[in-house]
């Protein structure tokens, strides 16, 4: 099974290279961008026996190593 997991950092946290990336933007003209949060995305092949069992794994794979989730968000998609 195929898992997709987007690690964000949570509102109200500083985002120094979204800020970064966003006057980048800006001063090449894409004026239209209000805001840049920059974050995370992971693929992951996993082999458990049922999709229940996939997503605890991911889950505790996140909370352990994945994300900081004293900052961060995460959610996970299965294919």
């Amino acid at each position: 099974m195929k898992a997709k997991v987007y690690v964000t950092l949570k509102k109200g946290v500083l985002d120094p290279q979204g800020r970064a990336v966003m006057g980048a933007l800006k001063s090449m003209d894409f004026s239209e961008v209000s805001d840049v949060r920059i974050g995370k995305f992971m693929e992951l092949e996993i082999n458990a026996a049922s999709v229940d069992d996939e997503k605890k794994r991911i889950k505790d794979m996140c909370e352990k190593l994945l994300a900081n989730t004293v900052i961060e968000n995460y959610t996970i998609e299965i294919e």
